[in-house]
């Protein structure tokens, strides 16, 4: 049985957008509690959208959008075998995983500053292109190939015998 959702504290809207979206994506980019280095490097990338002509707010959330997978595999014991079955993702998931896969292409590539390659992968994932689209596309098709599976997945019913 899945145990019940974990209480979290709240996440206040950052300063700039008043968006909590915003705000958990600068947490995710924070590292060893430089919450103002990550500002600056969030809103850089948000401030670099808005001078190529976009709205900044309105790119970052479709850039979302459009990396947030809507299925993945999980494995599933089943008579001494595992299998990967393919389940849907809860928004909330979905909203984590995207932010992860963002910062994570972001990340991967080298030799420019951070605000640059944020921005760059930001523009690329509202154009449905770059490394974290990549990303869900490969998780999209992990869940089709083992879509066979899917009448394995978890119900609500115990279906233990005594």
């Amino acid at each position: 049985m899945r145990r019940p959702v974990k209480k979290r504290p709240p996440v206040s809207p950052d300063l700039v957008y008043q968006s909590v979206v915003v705000q958990k994506f600068i947490n995710r980019v924070m590292e060893r509690g430089k919450k103002n280095t990550a500002r600056a490097i969030v809103y850089g990338a948000l401030d670099k959208i808005k001078v190529s002509g976009l709205e900044p707010l309105e790119t970052f959330e479709t850039a979302l959008r459009n990396v947030g997978p809507t299925v993945e595999v999980r494995s599933r014991r089943v008579g001494g075998a595992n299998y990967q079955v393919p389940h849907e993702v809860r928004p909330e998931r979905r909203l984590a995983l995207s932010l992860r896969w963002l910062l994570e292409a972001a990340k991967s590539k080298t030799g420019r500053p951070m605000v640059d390659r944020l921005t760059d992968e930001l523009l690329a994932a509202a154009k449905n292109e770059g490394e974290a689209i990549r990303k869900r596309e490969n998780v999209h098709k992990m869940a089709e190939a083992n879509r066979a599976f899917a009448h394995f997945a978890w119900s609500g019913r115990n279906t233990s015998k005594k």
